[in-house]
């Protein structure tokens, strides 16, 4: 079943002029960006640029790093890897330029980079806008092999047991051979409402199962050897007078941290599951599209409003509230060192918070354009992606 109209709740997350906020009576305006005295040291080590990023596609394109090396791709076709320490070049393609000295991009020319990158076992991994799946080598981006979902893919694909996992965004998983692109199995009784969020949820592929939120508000596993469903379980009610006040997506990024799952969902929860049978450990209402993380024994949430949350990994209980960055349409937040809170807002602003306190530690402008993609963290370093493509890393100290 072909998704139907989305929901621009994020519509407006990626529009960066205010004038918006200022003719819809029902849209809240953000808060101003907040003043205040940084308590942590942050170093801009280089910025690169990626094609269009992800322009106004809505998906939410992130960098992955591997063996000191980060891989980025494109909507407009580019893929390149750079060193993390300097960001210098290490290999560079665009299928999109109608060139191809090296014939590895022949023939993609309309190909849209959307779900991914991910890398694993000296490969890369992406998804497009037109269903398509490739693995590349990651050395040197030559091109390995292809695979066809049944719809664009705008989640990055998971890797595990020499699997390839990939979901689409017609509700489908897929796993294909990590070696050969082979379809080995399809799970097709994903519930797409006709009305919801834009966003898949990336893979969490585990223990042995593959995880991930519905757009019908749940939490599915599946079996990795056959894509068998192992059990699914509510993150969302779906009740509500109108269409949209029933939207219930589980979206935003899966956590697997201590023996638990951590899932929020628009219109839901923040739980913690028993990833073996789908038990609930501890449930908390908050209504979130981004997705969690979690570091030094908490749970970090985005409620809609962008309000950032700290709850108890334990038992799901408040720990702090910052609202100072309320309706700023903030990305998915992660959490660097066990010590701080990195994320992203509509007006290409990343921000430090102190994990401890919820306080706000730096703040930097990297992007000219909404970081909707959660920062990726590799230690002291933090890469930002704006949906312009640009690709910033920074590396704190002190604080």
């Amino acid at each position: 079943m072909k998704r139907g109209l989305i929901v621009l709740l994020a519509a407006t997350l990626v529009v960066s002029g205010c004038g918006l906020f200022k003719s819809k009576d029902n849209i809240h305006p953000p808060k101003p960006v907040p003043k205040f005295a940084a308590t942590l040291t942050v170093k801009r080590l280089w910025s690169n640029s990626i094609g269009d990023g992800a322009g106004n596609s809505g998906v939410r394109l992130r960098p992955a790093i591997s063996d000191g090396v980060v891989y980025a791709a494109s909507t407009n076709g580019s893929l390149v890897a750079w060193k993390l320490d300097n960001g210098a070049t290490v290999w560079s393609h665009s299928s999109g330029s109608g060139w191809h000295p090296f014939g590895w991009f022949k023939g993609r020319e309309h190909d849209h980079f959307a779900g991914g990158p991910s890398v694993a076992d000296g490969m890369l991994f992406v998804g497009t806008q037109k269903g398509g799946v490739y693995a590349f080598e990651a050395k040197t981006g030559k091109e390995l092999w292809r695979a066809q979902a049944s719809s664009e893919v705008i989640s990055a694909p998971a890797i595990a047991g020499g699997k390839v996992f990939v979901r689409s965004n017609d509700g489908h998983v897929f796993a294909f051979d990590e070696q050969t692109g082979k379809q080995l199995w399809l799970y097709d009784r994903g519930d797409v409402p006709a009305l919801s969020l834009r966003g898949n949820g990336t893979l969490l592929a585990v223990n042995g199962a593959v995880f991930f939120g519905s757009d019908n508000g749940k939490l599915v596993a599946l079996s990795q050897a056959d894509g068998s469903t192992l059990w699914s379980v509510p993150v969302a009610s779906g009740e509500g007078r109108t269409d949209i006040e029933r939207i219930n997506d589980s979206d935003g990024r899966l956590v697997f941290a201590d023996g638990k799952l951590f899932v929020d969902a628009y219109h839901g929860n923040v739980m913690a599951v028993d990833p073996a049978n789908g038990r609930t450990l501890w449930s908390r209402p908050l209504s979130g599209y981004t997705g969690v993380d979690e570091g030094a024994g908490k749970v970090v949430a985005v409620d809609d409003a962008s309000n950032i949350w700290a709850l108890d990994a334990s038992n799901g209980g408040d720990l702090w509230k910052q609202d100072k960055l309320e309706w700023r349409w903030l990305s998915a937040p992660a959490v660097q060192m066990d010590k701080y809170i990195v994320i992203g807002d509509l007006q290409g602003y990343v921000y430090w918070l102190n994990l401890a306190n919820g306080e706000l530690a730096a703040k930097e402008q990297p992007a000219g354009s909404a970081i909707v993609a959660r920062p990726l963290i590799a230690g002291d370093i933090a890469l930002v992606e704006g949906d312009d493509g640009s690709v910033t890393a920074y590396r704190v100290s002190g604080g």
